[in-house]
């Protein structure tokens, strides 16, 4: 097939500009390299065949030797080099990020949520855009698209990241689910330093024949004409047929990987890759189509001129102002004020797992965009805590399914969730196990807002069962509150009772932000001795509560001639905290205040508290050293030092690596109602 000729003129003008900027920043080195950059020279042809047949309603996944991409888009030389030089006006970041680093969202190009730099990170989140799409078609009411044309996602990759297995865990998906994902592998035979002998066992190519369902093929990537039309014949299939597909082309590095990290300084095969330069291959390619070299030398000096002229620009441009760094850490939410009603009249006392398992239930019939994933949350056991029993009976397995033991995937996905306007709720079964969806969670979900300059927040919900209950052992039992609020960018909450668990639930379905909901086990059912508090009355549907409000559950007046004494705690430690005062008959001198939320903290009411009683201490169920807890109590050190009587105390389990199994030796690590009485009894002395 004959392509049109105005193809190739884009596509020169596009790899010539590629080209030309790539030119310009070695020359400009001293400049430039200010802050690290990465360019496409020797990729330019795939990337540029790929990027221009993309629709506005396709989402792209690039990575951060993709330039040509972007250029292909419709971005110019000038909205690159904005970034490259970390201006004020830089369209993806606002001089937040790296070059090459996009996140656009402009209504007549391709979709870009926040891209990272930590290499194939980016597959798990572009897969689950597309497990949107997947589910937006396969639902009761199947999704009507405003496009002739169906939208797909694009992932591109360089080879070297296909190693990594969180790669293997959105290769796996796709082919399970058949998602409308193409797996764009641009393979120039590096990691850095490391060439493809020292590093993998087979190519991306190679690779995908171990996912059935993942069709594949390898093209020559320096090639034009054989990569606009492999791309297009495979864009054409997914479109349809609405199943992935691999990519994987070869082409030559014919830069530096990193302006920090020269060829020269380990490169053995440069002249040879030289040989292999997409850009004399597309001029021939062009002379063969009707341009003369006339013609084409013509269109080089444009496009030379061009980039010199947006590089002048760029350098004149404004840098970000010091106010401009405390933007967009998180989107604005509607959910400011507690309402609705909590105690409903005549209604029954619930456990607190059953009011989580309502909040969803009631989300799920109200906002058709709501659904729930993880292990063993569908229909055949609804959760290993019963924590989504009967869901996917009521809303169908599209729904409330099933996903592999993968907590990347399980965390990592939901970023592409909500970019294509989902709102998933997902879970990881124990808290122990969080931590291979930690580097997602950190990544991806907690900086997408603050490093798109707030054009993608994440909107989504990860619950987390934690704590220790009936000797659960090393492996079911960790606190990793103070790893997870060391993440800024995430919202989190711990409640203590069945109520404040279902007014956050609808508060944070109703944030634009992600959410980490950590729900203690040992509180789902008050089977421990001394948590009947967490059974609440059901609120109401409509009832909410916002983040950032911490509860004081036993309010005192100051005294004069009495010592008092604010507790500061959530979670379990409400529960060890209330029976303590309660057996030790002190419940006038202590005030008890549930955080709630531990991300915002109400930091207003944990220092009016203890200014007015002059004494605090701090309980939580994590052993306390380097905890959340200690740095707590230091905050209200340093800003209640002239109102205390006593030193800030802190208690908190044992400072072991594991909680053993033995019941015995659980009960000496973790704190209790009588380790809670004993610090209690040491500081109001003091």
């Amino acid at each position: 097939m004959q392509m049109d000729k105005e193809i190739y003129k884009k596509a020169f003008n596009n790899v010539a500009t590629a080209k030309a900027m790539a030119e310009l920043y070695e020359q400009n080195f001293k400049v430039v390299s200010k802050y690290v950059h990465a360019t496409s020279r020797g990729h330019e042809v795939i990337q540029t065949a790929v990027g221009m047949q993309l629709l506005p309603q396709d989402y792209v996944y690039p990575y951060y030797r993709d330039d040509s991409i972007l250029l292909a888009l419709g971005m110019q030389p000038k909205d690159l080099m904005l970034q490259l030089l970390a201006k004020k006006d830089d369209p993806f970041s606002g001089g937040r990020t790296y070059y090459s680093h996009p996140s656009l969202r402009d209504d007549d190009k391709p979709k870009i949520p926040h891209q990272s730099s930590a290499t194939g990170m980016q597959a798990i989140p572009a897969t689950g855009a597309a497990m949107g799409f997947w589910y937006k078609e396969n639902k009761a009411t199947p999704f009507t698209y405003n496009q002739k044309e169906k939208p797909v996602v694009v992932c591109s990759l360089g080879d070297a990241s296909v190693t990594e297995g969180e790669i293997a865990e959105a290769l796996q998906m796709a082919a399970l689910k058949q998602l409308p994902i193409i797996y764009l592998v641009q393979d120039n035979g590096w990691d850095i330093s490391a060439n493809a002998e020292e590093t993998r066992a087979q190519n991306a190519f190679e690779y995908a024949k171990g996912f059935h369902g993942l069709e594949a093929i390898s093209i020559d990537g320096t090639d034009f004409e054989t990569s606009y039309k492999a791309f297009q014949q495979v864009l054409k299939t997914v479109r349809e047929e609405r199943r992935p597909f691999l990519v994987h082309a070869t082409c030559p590095l014919l830069n530096h990987h990193t302006s920090g990290v020269r060829m020269e300084f380990y490169r053995d095969d440069l002249e040879d890759s030289k040989t292999r330069d997409p850009y004399p291959v597309l001029i021939r390619q062009m002379l063969k189509n009707g341009f003369t070299n006339d013609e084409i030398q013509a269109m080089e000096a444009a496009v030379k001129a061009n980039v010199e002229k947006d590089y002048q620009l760029a350098l004149q441009a404004e840098d970000p102002a010091p106010e401009d760094l405390f933007t967009h850490d998180f989107a604005p939410t509607s959910i400011t004020e507690e309402s609705g009603t909590r105690s409903p009249k005549g209604a029954e006392k619930v456990v607190m797992v059953d009011c989580a398992l309502f909040a969803i239930e009631e989300l799920m019939k109200s906002e058709p965009e709501c659904l729930l994933y993880g292990q063993d949350v569908g229909g055949r056991l609804g959760g290993v805590f019963r924590e989504a029993a009967t869901l996917a009976q009521k809303f169908g397995d599209h729904r409330v399914f099933n996903t592999p033991i993968q907590e990347a995937f399980i965390v990592g996905s939901t970023v592409g969730m909500s970019a294509v306007g989902l709102k998933p709720i997902v879970e990881v079964q124990f808290a122990d196990y969080i931590w291979p969806g930690l580097n997602q969670l950190f990544t991806e979900v907690s900086r997408s807002c603050y490093l798109s300059n707030g054009k993608w927040p994440v909107s989504m919900i990860l619950r987390v069962p934690i704590g220790a209950y009936g000797s659960g052992g090393p492996y079911h039992s960790s606190s990793v509150e103070s790893v997870v609020t060391n993440i800024r960018g995430l919202k989190i909450a711990y409640p203590s009772n069945g109520a404040d668990l279902k007014g956050l639930m609808k508060a944070a379905y109703h944030d634009p932000n992600p959410v980490v909901i950590f729900e203690h086990k040992g509180l789902y059912w008050s089977k421990v001795p001394g948590t009947k508090g967490a059974t609440s009355v059901e609120p109401a549907e409509d009832y909410v509560l916002p983040f950032g409000k911490a509860w004081i559950l036993n309010e005192i007046w100051p005294q004069e001639n009495q010592d008092t004494m604010s507790i500061i705690t959530y979670g379990m430690g409400v529960h060890w905290a209330m029976n303590a005062a309660e057996e030790l008959g002190l419940k006038n001198q202590l005030e008890i205040v549930d955080l709630r939320t531990l991300h915002p903290l109400d930091e207003a009411t944990i220092i009016e508290s203890v200014k007015k009683t002059g004494k605090c201490l701090v309980v939580t169920e994590e052993p306390s050293d380097n905890s959340f807890a200690r740095a707590l109590s230091g905050k209200i050190q340093e800003e209640c030092f002239k109102y205390l009587d006593g030193p800030v105390m802190t208690i908190g389990s044992e400072n072991m690596p594991a909680i053993p199994l033995n019941s015995t030796l659980e009960e000496t690590m973790i704190p209790s109602t009588a380790k809670v009485k004993e610090k209690i009894q040491q500081l109001i002395n003091w």
